[in-house]
């Protein structure tokens, strides 16, 4: 029997203000590292509604989703798994009260361009790229995503 391969889907939530990137500080195979909040599309799961998931999930902040960055994929040295990422730019609404993070997560990060250009710790090169997409102006409306029920 041949393998089946199966990428992973995934999002990623680019949320900007004040000049600064809400980023997650967590341990990813035994490191810090730092990300954007992002993570798998859970079965029967909207895009969308996996950004604001995520994003509670990582930072404690509630976003609004506001236009897609792109599609990245990325295969990881580590495990050999192939990640398609759905970026998306995310307003921040508020800070969730006694939100709980999930498991491995330090906790949020506002950070700058400069301070992630510099961070030599980010998870993958998905997060620079998607942070300096979104700030060369690369966006779509979000109605580019159909989901089909």
């Amino acid at each position: 029997m041949t393998e089946r391969w199966t990428p992973h889907a995934t999002v990623a939530a680019v949320v900007y203000q004040d000049n600064k990137f809400l980023m997650v500080e967590e341990i990813s195979d035994g490191q810090r590292v730092i990300n954007q909040p992002a993570g798998h599309i859970e079965k029967d799961e909207a895009i969308l509604d996996a950004v604001v998931r995520e994003s509670i999930e990582e930072t404690g902040w509630n976003v609004k989703p506001e236009q897609l960055v792109g599609l990245y994929t990325y295969t990881a040295p580590a495990n050999g798994v192939t990640y398609h990422r759905y970026c998306v730019s995310a307003t921040p609404i508020a800070a969730v009260p006694d939100a709980r993070l999930d498991d491995g997560i330090i906790g949020p990060r506002w950070m700058t361009i400069e301070e992630l250009r510099d961070c030599p710790n980010l998870r993958s090169q998905m997060v620079l790229t998607c942070v300096e997409d979104f700030l060369a102006g690369k966006r779509f409306p979000l109605d580019v995503i159909v989901e089909h029920p």
